[in-house]
Parts: structure tokens; sequence; C-alpha cells
């Protein structure tokens, strides 16, 4: 198969009067929100570099009263404006709270890159690229608002996070547990790493999605990967798939294995942003997406012509895309795979019997070889289940703990509560995170009830905060 390629499936793996000191204050994209700065160590854990950048977060004080709780989201893989646009849980609660809303931008995302244009040079820049740093600078961000902004001393700070956010989250309050009163980890796969949970689960749980939404589904897609393999066998074949999936570049024996990982983080994907509504998380799709591919795949006599039909839903359903192009990653960018190479080890295979993806090992020795040749760096798979306890978290407090059940990253998040204050919510008919996504009419039940669950788990929260603090 030649080169070694860092599968894109380890890779998804998603706001008083200011003391300006020296942070800058300008206009945002997102109405509502202003965007601010603050100077933080680019290396916070050593006195050997004392380089300094600007982390940028969006500040939402609408409904903010003194002393009324701060909703801090901890941004995760991407531009934080994204972010914002996608998550409107914190917003709608604000009122009742009397709460400030900020969404702090991850650093290597976004504006916040700590050596600019060359903050992806080398190992030697993109080394302060981990989350124990993310979570020094959301911790510095914490400072800085209760020393800056008027009404915000005695103020509870909560935070809120999906997916990789979503293990943010719950980890600042598991390290900063002075400064984050309490967290909501939406999705949050903080046993998704080796040796705690089977790299087949996500495949089975992807499955399980897939056939809810559409009988015969999975074994059709389970079937195509053979006719597939043996189309691009033969330069006619070739042409076909080029034509069927309306390919920019003709395919060629050598991209096969490139279009199968390709297909592979679709049907992956799919599983992941199934709303009950149409939206624009990763790309743009009608509601409940995946029953709409299935019933493209299912309508097909010919199982490619139904396979290259959704792969077009997904890729392109607005109409506006002129061809598809299997050599972009789906999201994610350098700083992403960077961090799937280093610590974010969130294994993921296949077994092609138990779900309908082709047999995928889980190869560490390959991926570590891929990523030295990417990155010049090594994975260290277990490191993530030293730093952050692993599977017992008993010890942990005050975070809540939310998944859906469609979700495929459940299968490495807590699912039963392990005390009175470390809460799981399971959402049936739920999608990656959606109870942190802006409420809608076509919102399952469950979702409703998670969110009302989980106001109320916070205002205990706020309550014992304050008790605690006048004592």
């Amino acid at each position: 198969m030649g080169e070694q390629r860092v599968p894109l499936v380890s890779l998804l793996l998603a706001y008083v009067v200011l003391n300006q000191g020296s942070c800058s204050v300008s206009g945002t994209n997102v109405p509502g929100y202003q965007t601010r700065y603050v100077e933080v160590q680019v290396d916070h854990f050593s006195f050997a570099n004392s380089d300094t950048f600007q982390l940028r977060y969006l500040v939402n004080d609408t409904y903010f009263k003194p002393g009324g709780p701060v909703f801090l989201y901890t941004g995760n893989e991407g531009d934080i404006e994204d972010f914002v646009k996608n998550t409107g849980l914190l917003i709608e609660m604000a009122p009742r709270f009397g709460a400030m809303v900020i969404f702090a931008e991850h650093r290597y995302y976004g504006q916040s890159l700590p050596y600019g244009q060359d903050s992806f040079k080398d190992p030697a820049h993109l080394g302060y690229l981990t989350s124990t740093q993310a979570l020094a600078d959301f911790a510095e961000l914490i400072v800085h608002l209760k020393e800056t902004i008027c009404g915000t001393e005695d103020s509870p700070v909560f935070a809120f996070g999906g997916s990789y956010g979503g293990m943010l989250a719950a980890w600042i309050r598991m390290k900063y547990p002075h400064l984050v009163a309490g967290s909501l980890a939406s999705a949050a796969s903080i046993f998704q790493f080796p040796g705690i949970t089977d790299c087949e689960a996500y495949s089975h749980v992807a499955t399980r999605t897939f056939q809810k939404s559409g009988a015969g589904c999975p074994e059709i897609i389970r079937s195509s990967w053979d006719v597939i393999q043996d189309l691009g066998k033969t330069d006619p074949g070739l042409r076909k798939l080029t034509s069927m999936f309306s390919l920019c570049t003709p395919l060629t024996t050598d991209d096969m294995p490139t279009l199968v990982d390709w297909l592979v983080n679709l049907w992956m994907i799919y599983a992941l942003i199934d709303y009950p509504y149409p939206a624009n998380f990763l790309t743009p799709l009608p509601a409940w997406p995946v029953k709409e591919a299935c019933q493209l795949i299912t309508s097909h006599e010919d199982v490619v012509s139904g396979v290259a039909a959704a792969a077009k839903l997904y890729f392109n359903f607005t109409g506006q895309t002129a061809c598809l192009d299997i050599s972009q990653p789906y999201y994610g960018g350098l700083a992403w795979q960077y961090q799937a190479c280093t610590e974010q080890i969130e294994p993921i295979c296949s077994d092609g019997v138990n779900d309908m993806f082709p047999p995928i090992p889980w190869d560490l020795a390959a991926f570590s070889q891929a990523c030295y040749e990417r990155w010049k760096v090594r994975p260290r798979p277990y490191w993530a289940v030293t730093e952050y306890w692993g599977r017992n978290i008993s010890a942990a407090s005050n975070i809540i703990f939310s998944n859906g059940d469609l979700d495929p990253w459940s299968v490495g998040c807590v699912l039963k509560s392990l005390s009175d204050s470390l809460v799981a919510i399971v959402m049936e008919d739920a999608a990656h995170h959606l109870d942190l996504r802006p409420s809608d009419p076509a919102d399952p039940p469950s979702v409703v009830k998670a969110r009302a669950q989980e106001a109320a788990i916070i205002k205990k929260w706020i309550q014992e905060y304050h008790s605690a603090t006048t004592r």
C-alpha cells in the first residue's frame, strides 16, 4: 500500500465593565458577542520558555448579573466562532441564571496561534500543543476574568464542552476544582483510550445507528466493499467508480486504499451527526441524514450507485460542488492531526463481521510510523490514561456526562452515574452532543428532558457554591 497514512478515523474523531489591560476588543461574526484576548504563556510548565501569545475568547454579558455564574465553553479543535454558532445551550440558560457566557478558543486553532504562521513549522513550535497546556490557558483566563470584570469576583465558573471540548470540560474540573465549580461534559470520550475501551466498539454503534434508520442498510454497505475493490482492479472499473462518485481526479489502482478510507470515514461521520433537523455542523445536511442516506442506498439496485448517491448527499447536499475530492480530509486540519498523533490516541477498528465496515485492525506500530513520517513525533498512547485518571474518576465531583445513544463516541464516555455529583445522562435518539446545540422543535423528548435536568443540577451547584463561600 506504499506510504503509511494517518487514518482519518483517528482524527475524528465539535459572555460589566472590563479593565482592558493589554487585551484588544473588536467585533465578531457572531451577533451578541465581543472578541477579546488574554495574554498567556506558551509553556505553562517550564521557566525555560518565557514566550507568550494572545488567546482569543468571545464574551456575551447581555444577561449577566453581578455574582451570577460564568458559563465557560472550553474550545476544542476548530475556530471558536464555529462552536458559538453550533452551541445554543449556554446562551439559552444565561437569562435564567444571570450568567455571563464565554467561549474560549483552544491554542493552535482559529486565531490563537502561539507562533503565528510558524506555529506548525516544526515539532519545536508544535510541541506546546497539548491538552494540559490548553487547560492551563483556560485556567489563566478564569483568573484574568475574575481580576478584570467587575461583578465576577464571587461568580462560580461552570465549564461546558462537547466531544474533545467535553473532555476538556471534565478535565478542567478534575485538575482545577478551585477555579471551576462544575462541568457539563457532552460526548466526552474520556475512556476512549487504549486499554480502556475496545477499539471495535465505535464501529458497532455506528452500524447500530444505520440499522435503526433503514432495515438492510448496513448489510448493503458491508457488501459494497468487495464490489468496490473488484471494480478497482480494472481500468473500466476505475473509470466507472470515478464517474459514479463524480470524483475530481480519475482513480488509479493506487488510489483505492484512499477511496476506502474516505468511505469508512463517511459512514462514521454520518452516524456522528445524525441530527433531527437540517444542520450545518461539519457540512450542510438534511434532517435525519442517516435515514436519508439509507433511503438512497436501499433504493438503488446497483450497490455502488446507492453508496455513491449517499456520498453525494453528504458532500454535495447544496448541489454547489462540481466534483468530489477524496484526498481532502474531512475536518480538523494540521493541529488536530498533530494531537491525534501525540496524546489523543483514541483507537477505532472494525472486524467486518459484527459491523458494516471492512476489516480494519488497530496497528499501533504502523500508526506510530505514519505519525513520525508526518510530524517527526511518536504517539504516547497511554499517557492520557495516566494524566487524566484512567477509568477510576470516582474522586472527582460536579460533572455531568451527557451522551446520545446514536453517537458512536458514546462508547468511550461515562454512561452510568458514578456518584451523586458524577451524573450520567443518556439521551435516546440523539446524536453527537445534541443537548449543547440550539433548541429546536424537532428535538427528541429525551434531549428536552436532559436539558431540564442539566439546568436543575447546575442550579443546585450554584446554590452549594454560594452556601460554601458565605460560611
